[in-house]
């Protein structure tokens, strides 16, 4: 895993290390279902556990600035 930057509520940047989120087995299972000859690199599965970081950090930013603590689908 890497430290990432990620923007703190003060406006800071703050280092965070981004846990992995992306069971590998299943994402593999999931391709494998759509196209039983695909395979998957460890880059690939780095990458994707990034986006999903990305995508989480964008909504949570979202939701503050919708005045919620909630996370909704629409924040996706």
């Amino acid at each position: 895993m890497e430290n990432k930057m990620t923007k703190g509520k003060d406006a800071q940047f703050v280092k965070i290390e981004i846990p992995t989120m992306v069971v590998q087995s299943k994402a593999k299972e999931f391709a494998k279902i759509i196209d039983p000859d695909i395979r998957m690199s460890a880059e690939y599965m780095s990458e994707l556990n990034e986006q999903l970081a990305r995508i989480i950090d964008r909504s949570i930013r979202r939701c503050h600035d919708n005045n919620r603590k909630t996370l909704k689908p629409g924040d996706i």
